[in-house]
């Protein structure tokens, strides 16, 4: 299997690892500052992300800001659950090649555009945006007095990490 492809599937371990740690309540709770999202609709963010990388049309456009938004993800645990592994079956089954270039659609703040990317760009690019939303995730869980016993969850692995936070 691809190191990449590889690498993606060991990071979206930790969300079902996440989920499995979680009620429902816990899930969609909105009630920590500053920004009042939850833990769901940041998983439902990055699962979505995967999802559009799946949905390569026939022109070989991806279009990022086409997401689904299954509410249902985002305040269940069992629903998001089930699409991780939509996507993880997905991730395992995919045949494209990484160096296969696509246009992605998307929106940086100025209306839509189109991108040329790699297809392992943007899987990597997937992987980094999945890490950055663990780390709010971390810190919503911080705010819901919830403890997880990764002490990785959040960092990329580039990220230096205090002396006391090592193992």
């Amino acid at each position: 299997m691809n190191g990449l492809i590889e690498s993606t599937l060991k990071t979206l371990e930790k969300t079902e690892i996440i989920l499995d740690s979680l009620t429902n309540e816990q899930l969609r709770d909105t009630s920590i500052p500053p920004y009042f999202s939850s833990i769901g609709t940041h998983i439902r963010h990055i699962l979505d992300f995967y999802d559009c990388i799946f949905n390569l049309n026939t022109d070989n456009k991806i279009d990022l800001t086409a997401r689904s938004r299954n509410k249902k993800v985002e305040q269940d645990c069992l629903e998001a659950k089930a699409y991780l592994k939509l996507l993880i079956n997905n991730l395992n089954t995919f045949n494209n090649h990484i160096s296969k270039t696509v246009l992605v659609t998307d929106d940086l703040g100025q209306g839509k555009i189109e991108i040329p990317y790699t297809i392992g760009a943007l899987l990597s690019q997937a992987n980094s945006h999945t890490i950055h939303h663990y780390a709010i995730i971390n810190y919503i869980l911080s705010g819901l007095e919830i403890s997880i016993t990764d002490l990785d969850f959040g960092y990329n692995p580039t990220t230096p990490k205090p002396v006391s936070f090592s193992k």
